[in-house]
């Protein structure tokens, strides 16, 4: 498969169902034959290359600012990226947006109760409780996207039709053949 280097930011609250779709993206692109890929998921980032940083909103900028700071070298050198990562702050998403400039912004977008609902780790239930402080969506913001290229509504839409609409936007934006 022909493509060009592209970041595909994945962003929305904890349990939102940015993970699930990286994963699916992912397999159905290497399918495809997408060999030049690499996925950069915001918690394993958090544990590698952004350790020791907390959740101010200095920390997580710092943090954004890095994992788009990698997804820009990649991209440039032709690698299609997919970074999934809660990344609340719309200014700073804007930011990396510029830098990078070859950047598709998927807002995966599910109701506050149903990210609730789907909390395996029990982080809303601790945050609810006040065992977590600044917990985005809980006590502490999450800015949606105001103009995103994709939105996927994983509370009305299935997973296939997610990656679908993904697959489909970068085919028209140009960045990878039919």
């Amino acid at each position: 498969m022909e493509h060009r280097g592209v970041t595909i930011w994945l962003t929305g609250l904890s349990g939102a169902g940015k993970t699930t779709i990286t994963s699916a993206l992912e397999k159905e692109l290497r399918s495809r034959g997408c060999e030049k890929l690499e996925v950069l998921d915001g918690d394993i980032v958090r544990q590698n290359l952004t350790k020791g940083l907390g959740f101010s909103k200095e920390d997580r900028n710092t943090n954004i600012r890095r994992i788009g700071f990698v997804a820009n070298l990649l991209t440039r050198n032709g690698v299609m990226v997919i970074v999934s990562a809660i990344s609340p702050y719309r200014d700073v998403r804007e930011e990396v947006r510029q830098q990078i400039g070859n950047f598709v912004e998927i807002f995966v977008n599910a109701p506050l109760d149903v990210c609730e609902q789907r909390d395996v780790k029990g982080l809303y239930q601790k945050a609810r409780a006040g065992e977590i402080q600044k917990f985005t969506g809980i006590d502490d913001p999450y800015e949606p996207p105001n103009n995103p290229e994709v939105e996927c509504r994983t509370d009305l839409e299935s997973l296939e039709e997610s990656v679908d609409k993904v697959i489909g936007k970068l085919q028209e934006l140009g960045y990878m053949s039919q």
